[in-house]
C-alpha cells in the first residue's frame, strides 16, 4: 500500500508540472498560428480579394485549434453586427496577457477597415508584434516549460525520499 501511494504522489507531482509547462507550449503554438493566419489574410486580400468572412472561415483546422476560438468568435461577430469587445473576443483563450489580448483585439479590431495596400500594411505591422511575442514565448518555453517539468519530476522525487 505504501508503494502505491509513493507511486500516486510522484505521478501527481511530476503531472502538475507538466500542466504547467503546457501553458508556456500552448502561447508558442497561439502566435505560430496568429502569425500564420495573418499572413495567409495578406496573402489573400492581396490575391483573391474575397470576402472577408470567407476568409477566415477557410483557415485550416491546425491554425483553428491553436487559436483557441478567436476565429469562430471573430466570424460571429461579422455576422452579428453587434460591437467587438474583448471579453468576447477572448472568451475561449485565457493564456494569454492583457496587454497581449489588447494587441491581439487591435489585430481583430482593425481587419476590413481601409482599402487593400492600408491594409496589407497594417497586417504586416502587427505581423512583426507578433513575431517579437513568439519570440519571447519560445524563449519562456524554453526556460519556464522545462523547469517546471523538472520541478515537478524534482519534486516527486522529494516526496518519494521522504515517504521512504
Amino acid at each position: 500500500m505504501k508503494w502505491v501511494i509513493i507511486g500516486v504522489l510522484f505521478s501527481l507531482c511530476v503531472a502538475v508540472g507538466y500542466i504547467f509547462s503546457i501553458k508556456y507550449r500552448r502561447r508558442e503554438q497561439f502566435y505560430s498560428a496568429l502569425i500564420m493566419f495573418a499572413q495567409k489574410l495578406d496573402v489573400e486580400i492581396n490575391f483573391s480579394r474575397q470576402r472577408l468572412k470567407k476568409l477566415i472561415a477557410d483557415i485550416d483546422e491546425k491554425t483553428k485549434r491553436n487559436l483557441f476560438g478567436l476565429d469562430k468568435n471573430f466570424l460571429h461577430y461579422l455576422e452579428s453586427n453587434s460591437e467587438l469587445t474583448q471579453d468576447e473576443l477572448f472568451k475561449n483563450c485565457p493564456i494569454l496577457k492583457p496587454d497581449e489580448k489588447q494587441m491581439v483585439f487591435l489585430f481583430f479590431k482593425s481587419l476590413g477597415r481601409s482599402d487593400v495596400s492600408g491594409q496589407s500594411k497594417e497586417i504586416q505591422n502587427f505581423v512583426k508584434r507578433f513575431d517579437e511575442n513568439l519570440s519571447k514565448c519560445a524563449s519562456e518555453n524554453k526556460k519556464y516549460g522545462s523547469l517546471s517539468l523538472k520541478l515537478g519530476f524534482i519534486a516527486g522525487l522529494f516526496m518519494v525520499v521522504i515517504l521512504l
